[in-house]
């Protein structure tokens, strides 16, 4: 008995050792210590979390602890990540957004349950949820004023290419009309203070707007997600023809690069230095009184290397306005140096990376206008 134990052992190492089970099969994650017996995959201790909660698809179990027979073993050799993928991810759209093991936990349990559960791109030309142009529905909004989250029907429309809200199920009029192209969703549960809580974003008159929602089915608002991305795609297929396809994924929906509490002082830099919720996204740094905030405060312009932006670590010497927080950046725009403080080292590193990150990167057209734009309002 103990001699099989051992082969079992050395033919589950065997497989387990293959390139293509070095990754997390659901969320990329290295070094996974779980499998699924059943569905013959590689997965995460986190995503093993959420395995265990369909256990009519899949049974878990720990690569290390747990007792694997010949059979088993057997399964995952002949299986593995890499034939798994081959058949429940052979048709997935190209929109359709694949979580990595840094998002969060909506998105990743309903990409496994969209998969394996629901088996929604496992053959082509599938209809799905997300995918005919059209999606009209109840989500809950923050109110801007009042704080408080109250039903409202939106509306997405390919054909008008625009996403809408009503605040009466039977109005007429939207509250907002929003052209698709303008618009960003990225999923916020703790700042929203819900696991489903979605924050869409969009620029009207070349200025941030936000916009904070759930639902309560989690599936739900990942279908809605998705709709955005699957119209943004469609839209942008007919507005840039030539462009190919990952190009126009690589401009569908993004995360925002880098969000948290920053000091900040005026341009006179002898003002005292205020305490405000800071948003980098991509090239646009926002700076809110409160992170539910629907309007930033005021936007920052972050350019490239090569047209006269950085940023260093530090304020300058002689600096007057008081601050608390001791751990200062600098970044210097071809008009004007902006100061801001964080309360511990490990933010202010984690800034300066995203900072360094944006402006090492060349400027595009469509960014050159957005950067006069900045200058003609300042």
């Amino acid at each position: 008995m103990a001699g099989g134990n051992e082969r079992s052992m050395r033919a589950l190492k065997e497989v387990w050792k293959r390139p293509e089970n070095s990754l997390c099969a659901d969320c990329g994650k290295p070094d996974p210590d779980w499998a699924s017996s059943t569905l013959g995959v590689f997965i995460c201790l986190s995503c093993s979390g959420i395995h265990r909660n369909i256990p009519s698809i899949s049974k878990v179990k720990s690569l290390k602890m747990d007792h694997w027979d010949d059979a088993q073993v057997q399964f995952l050799a002949k299986n593995g990540n890499a034939v798994t993928k081959a058949t429940y991810e052979a048709h997935i759209p190209i929109y359709y957004y694949q979580p990595t093991y840094n998002d969060c936990q909506v998105l990743r349990e309903q990409w496994i349950r969209a998969k394996y559960e629901r088996k929604e791109f496992t053959e082509p030309g599938k209809q799905l949820p997300y995918s005919d142009g059209v999606k009209e529905g109840i989500l809950w909004k923050r109110g801007r004023d009042n704080g408080q989250f109250l039903p409202r029907k939106f509306l997405l429309s390919e054909r008008e290419g625009c996403l809408k809200y009503f605040t009466k199920q039977d109005a007429k009029e939207p509250k907002i009309n929003v052209k698709i192209d303008v618009i960003n969703a990225t999923f916020q549960p703790e700042k929203i203070g819900n696991p489903n809580g979605l924050q869409i974003t969009y620029l009207k008159d070349n200025k941030t707007r936000n916009i904070f929602v759930y639902h309560e089915s989690g599936k739900e608002v990942v279908d809605w997600f998705n709709a955005i991305r699957s119209v943004q795609f469609h839209y942008l297929k007919v507005a840039f023809p030539i462009a190919s396809d990952n190009e126009i994924k690589n401009r569908l929906t993004r995360n925002f690069l880098k969000e948290g509490y920053m000091e900040k002082t005026g341009p006179k830099q002898r003002e005292a230095f205020k305490k405000r919720w800071f948003t980098l996204d991509h090239r646009r740094l926002m700076y809110f009184k409160d992170p539910l905030d629907a309007f930033a405060k005021g936007e920052v312009f972050v350019g490239s290397r090569e047209n006269g932006y950085s940023v260093q670590k530090g304020l300058p010497s002689g600096t007057q306005g008081n601050f608390s927080w001791n751990y200062g950046i600098t970044i210097a725009t071809p008009d004007r140096e902006y100061l801001f403080t964080c309360e511990t080292e490990t933010d202010q590193l984690e800034w300066i990376k995203a900072f360094t990150s944006v402006i090492n990167q060349a400027m595009t057209p469509q960014e050159y206008a957005i950067e006069a734009y900045f200058k003609f309002k300042s």
